[in-house]
């Protein structure tokens, strides 16, 4: 009797522990921009093939990359060969497909070797927008001294002159919406931060904090 007892009591600890794994995976919505500057790194790659490392109790899912282009970590890695991630999705773990997509990866350095998650910025290259390949070639870089800061209700007020207001949350009911794709927070030569679109060399437009 005892014995049964014993079992139940495992097999609900652990019916609970595989629902807490499978909802384990909680991230902030971020802007593109606080992505790129909140990273060690920052490439273009394509993945070229992947190796389940055994460590730990799901593992570590090694990937192989192409690296087409370094936008930022250059001081920390020369070039990147191996992405590391979680291999459960659970636990924040990406999963890329092989030698079909270049992808914009960005993640930490530790031990020298580079990790990424879910919580990251990891995107198939040809869905981000123009601004933001523009944003990640050199704009994002421009703004990493400003704090986007979200406004998940109104009314959303801007407190320093090196904050910009996003409200893609308001517009795009918790969406990262036109801000996202189409704005860079950029700091200004009186020290202020305020939302710049680049388009075409005849329109160029810097508009306030909290415009659009």
């Amino acid at each position: 009797m005892h014995s049964v007892y014993l079992v139940s009591l495992l097999f609900i600890f652990s019916t609970l522990h595989v629902n807490q794994l499978t909802e384990g995976c909680s991230c902030a919505l971020t802007h593109p921009q606080d992505a790129f500057c909140n990273s060690d790194i920052v490439i273009r790659a394509k993945v070229v093939g992947k190796k389940l490392l055994r460590d730990g109790p799901f593992g570590t899912m090694r990937y192989t990359v192409k690296q087409m282009k370094m936008y930022k970590g250059f001081e920390k890695v020369q070039h990147v060969q191996h992405i590391y991630t979680d291999a459960s999705e659970s636990l924040c773990g990406v999963k890329f497909d092989i030698n079909k997509y270049q992808y914009l990866i960005t993640g930490r350095v530790y031990d020298g070797k580079v990790y990424t998650g879910l919580c990251n910025l990891n995107e198939r290259w040809e869905r981000l927008s123009l601004a933001q390949k523009k944003g990640i070639n050199h704009r994002y870089q421009l703004g990493c001294n400003c704090r986007i800061k979200p406004c998940h209700y109104l009314p959303c007020f801007v407190t320093s002159k090196n904050e910009c207001l996003w409200t893609d949350m308001l517009s795009h009911f918790g969406y990262p919406g036109y801000q996202s794709r189409h704005y860079a927070c950029i700091q200004q030569k009186e020290g202020y931060c305020s939302w710049y679109r680049g388009m075409t060399t005849r329109d160029k437009t810097t508009i306030n904090a909290t415009d659009p």
